[in-house]
């Protein structure tokens, strides 16, 4: 892949969609389109909120969603009902863009409980599985914690110079801290696997892109292990000692 096939966009909630909507903004969600330059094709990671504003920017950078993927199936990722709204999410995409929604395996039944779909629209994935669109080749990284299928997507930048490839961390971990675990799925024991095992092997030149504007939008994996305090448990009793 060459440096400029790679389509890459972070869009953040109420700037580049669900303006509208006062409790997408107050969530600070972040949106994903990966694809490929070359064959106009992408896909969309995690999609909630405003899917006819996510489609629009695709369409208007001349691109196509032919899929979406999910980190894990809390209603402001993939959409369902939550705290009494009803957020819009990827049954809306699916229905307009005629595509598939890529969760992990453990992930489908609650994906399908909160968002209505049926089996035959998702395509489950296991750990080290890759989605390929056009050039572009996606490693699927299973990182539960937040939930029993919470994933992580290891995007290749292609060789851009300066450029480590870039991860897509849904809530597993953020630029200041990591998801929460006490909520249904949510493992701490697991959660500390993935940070301190699961994701400690990745290189320090990796950009880090989280789901949630919690201490910033991207950085380098080396500036968040040094700064972030869910990153310094060396030990489970450590951490139930950082969590509270």
């Amino acid at each position: 892949m060459s440096p400029t096939q790679l389509y890459f966009r972070q869009l953040f909630a109420g700037r580049d969609f669900g303006a509208d909507n006062p409790v997408c903004c107050q969530m600070e969600n972040f949106v994903y389109l990966i694809g490929d330059r070359e064959t106009r094709e992408c896909v969309v990671v995690d999609p909630a909120w405003a899917i006819d504003d996510i489609v629009n920017v695709a369409e208007a950078d001349g691109m196509r969603i032919v899929g979406a993927l999910g980190t894990h199936y809390h209603p402001d990722h993939v959409g369902g009902s939550m705290m009494g709204f009803r957020v819009e999410g990827a049954a809306g995409l699916l229905a307009r863009c005629g595509c598939k929604l890529h969760v992990h395996q453990l992930e489908t039944e609650w994906v399908r409980r909160v968002t209505g779909l049926s089996a035959n629209d998702l395509v489950p994935h296991a750990s080290g599985d890759h989605v390929e669109v056009g050039g572009v080749r996606i490693e699927w990284l299973h990182t539960p914690g937040h939930t029993p299928g919470s994933s992580c997507f290891r995007v290749p930048m292609g060789g851009q110079a300066g450029q480590g490839d870039a991860l897509v961390a849904g809530d597993t971990l953020f630029l200041q801290g990591c998801g929460r675990v006490d909520l249904p799925g949510g493992d701490s024991d697991e959660m500390f696997r993935t940070l301190s095992q699961r994701l400690s092997t990745l290189p320090g030149d990796m950009e880090l892109w989280p789901g949630h504007a919690y201490g910033g939008h991207h950085a380098k994996l080396s500036d968040v292990r040094r700064t972030n305090p869910m990153l310094r448990a060396r030990d489970l009793q450590q951490w139930h000692a950082v969590r509270g």
